[in-house]
């Protein structure tokens, strides 16, 4: 190896350790123990694909996983929407319009525990927010987090909340589109509404492609406020929620990686169909 590359060689080794170390080691080993029946404390026995056989039986596992599909198809368009609704709002340099960035911004940056123990007040049957607001209006608010029928509405509740976190990549996006264009759309009669149209989605759409992706992700992934909340028996089981509850309250931890294995070909493949659909709708210079 030639001096340069050796010096080379040596900047990158502790990445390549961590990735080793961190990364591909336990990718390994997670393969290996969704073929075994482990309960964490005693040996693991090699049962080859009964895990995923099991999982796939399940009525559990379907349920969950409508469960997390249903919030993630009604939760990602609304979060979408709302922080592209917030970037628009606040991208005119007014007066006191970096406050409202910030506030905006804010629940991203708090957490997701302390969101969940929030909202879990909020929303309380008997002495929420929301229902003790409704009662001045004497409207008998919902059992939010207890009743099947609202409970993902709920979750929407709380995620359109946390939509401020895709903010700041909205901002930026919009700061890069020339105003030369709005300006030429304006001597043409546009209004509001056509600028928007015309020339502020479809140069927005290459960070909308990058926020779906993500937001994708981060719904399939739903656990925190999930678990902190629990919800009206099986309408809350997120997926995550109960590969969690396999693992550390049945101590099926088999069981529960294969699981985890079968969310990561769930994701690889949205992921890819998302990726296979941008060339119809993402603009590209």
């Amino acid at each position: 190896m030639k001096k340069r590359q050796r010096a080379g060689f040596y900047f990158i080794l502790p990445w390549l350790i961590g990735l080793i170390v961190f990364t591909a080691f336990p990718m390994l080993a997670a393969a290996y123990i969704s073929l075994t029946d482990w309960d964490i404390v005693g040996n693991a026995k090699f049962i080859g694909l009964d895990n995923f056989k099991n999982v796939f039986r399940s009525e559990e596992f379907i349920k969950s996983l409508w469960v997390t599909f249903r919030y993630a198809i009604l939760a990602v368009p609304l979060i979408i929407a709302t922080s592209l609704t917030m970037a628009v709002m606040v991208s005119k340099n007014y007066k006191g319009m970096r406050i409202f960035r910030v506030i905006y911004y804010m629940p991203a940056i708090v957490s997701g525990v302390a969101v969940a123990i929030v909202f879990k007040w909020i929303l309380d049957p008997s002495y929420g927010l929301i229902n003790g607001v409704l009662s001045f209006f004497h409207i008998k608010g919902p059992d939010w987090l207890y009743d099947p029928d609202w409970v993902l509405p709920s979750y929407l509740i709380m995620a359109m909340w946390g939509a401020g976190g895709s903010l700041l990549t909205y901002l930026a996006a919009l700061k890069d589109i020339p105003q030369d264009l709005y300006d030429a759309a304006m001597i043409d009669g546009a209004n509001t509404w056509k600028k928007v149209k015309y020339i502020t989605i479809p140069l927005m759409t290459p960070i909308i492609f990058y926020n779906l992706v993500l937001g994708i992700i981060a719904a399939f992934r739903k656990f925190t406020d999930a678990y902190v909340l629990g919800g009206a028996g099986k309408e809350g089981n997120f997926y995550m929620v109960y590969l969690y509850e396999e693992a550390f309250s049945h101590y099926r931890m088999g069981y529960a990686t294969a699981l985890a294995w079968i969310l990561f070909a769930i994701i690889l493949l949205l992921t890819i169909i998302v990726n296979w659909t941008k060339k119809y709708w993402v603009y590209s210079e």
